[in-house]
């Protein structure tokens, strides 16, 4: 359904202890991701981005507010409801590719769908190239990482994140080591991906030049929600 809540956060306050204190990070958020949405999660560092988007991954607990993914509450899952929750319907993208570099291309892709369980192989293969071809990589899957480009290799960590078939993908600052030309390249790639996948995707990123691609913009300032 077009209306479809994958993400529904309300209220989501944020306090942490600090030398002497506490440090709001997160005041009061609300906000509401329908399915198939290629979502920006917008603000200077320091916002609250980061850590709106960690709470939303399961990574780390509001001080109050409730975050619901598909309607699920997230309070009162134990460590391992979450992993699960993560590793079978989450994939994430960070500023840090992380691929593993003993492994090609192809086989960093596949680790995640091992990872959560899907078998056969048979499927698997088919799926990664899938995937890889999406991201425009096809042709580079027998090829380790030291041996591509930085924006390759984000291309097959974003191709990676979306191979085991998650129906959120979390994506924190992606571009943020790119040139304008990959970022913009990969922006449309998440944006393909809610089309031909229906998956939502939740980006970080306060690179203006990006913003006409998103369905919609969550914009936080001083950790608060100054749009919507």
């Amino acid at each position: 359904m077009a209306d479809e809540l994958v993400i529904t956060a309300e209220g989501i306050t944020r306090i942490f202890p600090v030398p002497g204190g506490e440090f709001t990070a997160l005041k009061g958020i609300n906000a509401e991701v329908p399915k198939g949405t290629f979502a920006i999660l917008k603000g200077r560092s320091g916002s609250g981005k980061t850590t709106l988007m960690n709470i939303i991954g399961t990574l780390d607990d509001p001080t109050k507010g409730v975050v619901y993914l598909n309607g699920k509450a997230i309070e009162g899952m134990n460590a391992n409801e979450r992993e699960e929750l993560r590793r079978k319907e989450m994939g994430f993208v960070f500023q840090s590719v992380s691929l593993i570099p003993s492994l090609n291309a192809f086989q960093n892709v596949e680790f995640s769908m091992r990872m959560a369980g899907i078998r056969p192989s048979k499927e698997r293969d088919k799926r990664v190239e899938e995937c890889l071809n999406l991201v425009g990589l096809h042709n580079r899957m027998n090829h380790m990482p030291a041996e591509m480009s930085g924006g390759e290799q984000q291309r097959v960590a974003i191709a990676r994140s979306l191979a085991h078939g998650p129906k959120l993908i979390l994506a924190d600052e992606p571009t943020a080591e790119l040139d304008s030309a990959m970022a913009a390249k990969v922006t449309e790639i998440f944006k393909e991906m809610t089309r031909k996948e229906g998956i939502t995707v939740l980006m970080t990123t306060h690179d203006v030049g990006l913003m006409d691609a998103a369905d919609m913009i969550i914009e936080l300032e001083n950790g608060e929600r100054i749009n919507g």
